[in-house]
C-alpha cells in the first residue's frame, strides 16, 4: 500500500511599527488567549553565601599574617598593607554579589507588585494547577523570550527551550527529555497548538551550516545535537549553495522549523492529535533584526495507522 502525506502551507506574516506598536495584517490570528491556568509556588531569595572565595580570602590573609608574625622587621608596613588588601577584598566580593543577586532581589520585588499583587483571582487559578494552550519550542538565545516576543501570560504556553529550538524525531533512548515533554503536554495538559519558532542570528542553525562535511566534530554535545537540522541543511545547500553564507542560514533557520514540524509526526500521540482535529501544529519566525514575525501552519494527510518508520518514508527520514 502507498503512503502518502499532504503538507499545505499558510504563511502570516506580522511586521510591527515601533513607533505605532500595529501589525500588518488584515486579521491576524492571536496567539494570546486570558485564560488563567499554571501552577507556581511562590519563589523564596535565600542569601547566597560565597563559601569558596572565602576559603580562599581566608587562607591568603592567614598566610600573610603567618608570614608577618615571621618577619617582624617588616614592621606596620607590611600590617597597613594587609589591612589594604582585606579592604579591596571584602569590596570586591561585595560589589560582585550585589550587583547580580540585588538585580534578581530587585526583578521579583518588580513582579510580584506589579504582576503577582495586582492580579489575585490569575494567580489564585494558577495555584490549582495549569492548563495551556500552546506547547512551545523556540531558542535557548536570551534575545527571543517567546513569553515576551508574544506577550503570552503564565499558564499560556508550555515551553521548552533548547540551542536552536529543536524537535527531534520520536527516539526513547536518546532524546527522551524532549519525548517527556511532548508526551506530558499533548495526553496530560491536552495543549491546542504545538509551535516551533526560529529566529534570525540563530548561533545554533549557523553551527548546524559550518558542520564539517567530513562529520567530524569538536564539541561534546552542541554538534551532535543540530544534526537534528541536518534534512533542513541539505535542502538549503541544494537550493542556494552559491548563496552567500548568511542567506544560506536565514533560509535554514525556517526550514530547520519545518524539519521540527514533521519530526512532531513520528511521536504517536502527536499524529492522534492530529488526526482527530485536536491538535495543530504551527511554525514560527521572529526576525527581532527586521521587528517581525512569521506564522505558518501545516496540514498533514495522515492515517492514524502509520508507525514511525512509515512517517519517516514518507518525509524521506533515516531512522536507522
Amino acid at each position: 500500500m502507498r503512503l502518502a502525506a499532504s503538507m499545505k502551507t499558510e504563511v502570516m506574516t506580522f511586521h510591527v511599527d515601533p513607533q505605532v506598536c500595529q501589525v500588518s495584517s488584515n486579521s491576524p490570528p492571536s496567539l494570546i488567549q486570558n485564560k488563567p491556568v499554571f501552577a507556581a509556588p511562590a519563589p523564596i531569595i535565600n542569601p547566597i553565601l560565597r563559601e569558596d572565595m572565602g576559603k580562599d580570602y581566608e587562607e591568603a590573609i592567614a598566610g600573610l599574617q603567618k608570614l608577618l608574625s615571621e618577619k617582624s622587621e617588616l614592621g606596620p608596613v607590611a600590617a597597613a598593607k594587609i589591612d589594604q588588601i582585606k579592604a579591596e577584598l571584602a569590596t570586591a566580593d561585595k560589589t560582585t554579589v550585589s550587583h547580580t543577586v540585588e538585580h534578581l532581589k530587585n526583578g521579583f520585588i518588580h513582579f510580584k507588585r506589579e504582576k503577582y499583587e495586582k492580579n489575585p483571582a490569575l494567580y489564585g487559578e494558577l495555584a490549582k494547577g495549569q492548563s495551556p494552550t500552546y506547547m512551545v519550542f523556540a531558542c535557548s538565545d536570551s534575545r527571543v523570550c517567546p513569553s515576551h516576543v508574544l506577550n503570552l501570560q503564565p499558564g499560556q504556553a508550555f515551553v521548552v527551550r533548547n540551542i536552536a529550538n529543536m524537535v527531534p524525531a520520536y527516539d526513547k533512548v536518546r532524546y527522551s527529555g524532549v519525548g517527556s515533554s511532548i508526551e506530558f503536554a499533548v495526553l496530560h495538559l491536552k495543549v491546542k497548538e504545538i509551535v516551533v519558532i526560529g529566529h534570525s542570528a540563530c548561533g545554533g542553525i549557523k553551527g548546524l551550516m559550518s558542520l564539517p562535511d567530513d562529520g567530524s566534530t569538536s564539541t561534546e554535545f552542541i554538534e551532535d545535537w543540530v544534526k537534528i537540522g541536518l534534512p533542513a541543511r541539505s535542502k538549503v545547500k541544494a537550493q542556494l549553495g552559491q548563496a552567500p553564507f548568511g542567506d544560506q542560514c536565514g533560509l535554514c533557520e525556517k526550514e530547520a522549523v519545518n524539519v521540527s514540524l514533521g519530526n512532531l509526526l513520528s511521536y504517536p500521540f502527536v499524529r492522534d492529535g492530529l488526526v482527530n482535529k485536536t491538535l495543530a501544529l504551527k511554525g514560527g519566525y521572529y526576525d527581532f533584526v527586521k521587528g517581525s514575525f512569521e506564522l505558518w501552519g501545516l496540514e498533514f494527510a495522515l492515517s492514524p495507522s502509520l508507525s514511525v518508520k512509515d512517517v519517516a518514508t514518507i518525509l524521506h527520514w533515516r531512522l536507522y
